[in-house]
């Protein structure tokens, strides 16, 4: 999957409440914007790709504030039906960490389940549902069983669908002590397991640093995938103003507080 678009454009959002630097709760909106690409999986109109949804948004379906990935999957029926984006079931979901808040949004850094996340995209039809947990997600081995097909998280392995590979990596490198982190050559090892698999798109949650100044990752990460750079990275962690960028010979797309449909074309 190669990026054949110069610019992304917004189709629609979604208001949301996240926790505010200094203390308390904010509401934003999360930007649902559409890419250029030059193929997606077959039997895939797009594949919506989604990362650091940090916060709680009404569902569409009422009751009580649910996670943000919650909200974002029971949209999608909606959107779909004034012809946003494409139905649930012609849609791959890749997720690139952090999906969870407190629930009333007002702490930040807070770690938690985020199953109801995956389980709402899978639930709503989609296709597939892949990815890589975030450093403050908690997802046990069989929270996710139970469905066909099950949604399936990745770190250090490969899933195909329709002719495309997904690999990816999870966490982010720090102290092996502290949840979601591992040491830098661990993380490293595993990277080079993913990129072993030929990707045609790499999913991380810690990503590389980009061209630009303010495009923020790891610099050893990026000069890891340079070697031989898949056609797409997607990562979150940090937020980019400018969601993209090259990297060798393909580029690297930051998801953090975002939410992309890569779709066909120019």
């Amino acid at each position: 999957m190669r990026v054949t678009g110069t610019e992304l454009t917004t189709v629609t959002g979604l208001a949301y409440r996240q926790a505010r630097s200094g203390g308390g709760t904010e509401s934003v909106r999360l930007p649902v914007q559409r890419l250029a690409v030059d193929r997606v999986p077959e039997g895939c109109d797009a594949v919506l790709v989604a990362g650091d949804l940090q916060g709680v948004a009404p569902s569409p379906y009422g009751g009580a504030a649910v996670l943000l990935g919650v909200a974002l999957a029971d949209h999608l029926a909606g959107w779909a039906q004034q012809g946003l984006v494409p139905p649930p079931d012609r849609l791959a979901v890749v997720l690139a960490g952090d999906l969870y808040s407190a629930p009333t949004a007002d702490v930040r850094g807070a770690s938690g389940d985020v199953a109801d996340v995956w389980l709402a995209f899978a639930a709503a039809g989609c296709r597939l549902v892949t990815g890589v947990r975030g450093n403050h997600d908690v997802l046990g081995p069989s929270d996710l069983a139970g469905l066909d097909p099950a949604p399936t998280p990745l770190d250090g392995d490969a899933v195909v669908h329709g002719g495309v590979r997904f690999a990816g990596v999870g966490g982010i490198v720090g102290d092996p002590a502290r949840p979601g982190r591992r040491a830098e050559a661990d993380q490293l090892a595993r990277l080079g397991r993913a990129l072993a698999t030929a990707p045609d798109v790499l999913v991380l949650h810690e990503g590389p640093t980009g061209s630009r100044p303010d495009q923020r990752g790891n610099a050893v990460i990026a000069e890891r995938i340079r070697r031989g750079a898949p056609a797409m990275t997607v990562c979150g962690h940090v937020h980019w103003p400018e969601p993209l960028s090259a990297l060798g010979g393909g580029h690297v797309l930051n998801v953090d507080s975002r939410a992309v449909l890569l779709t066909p074309g120019r």
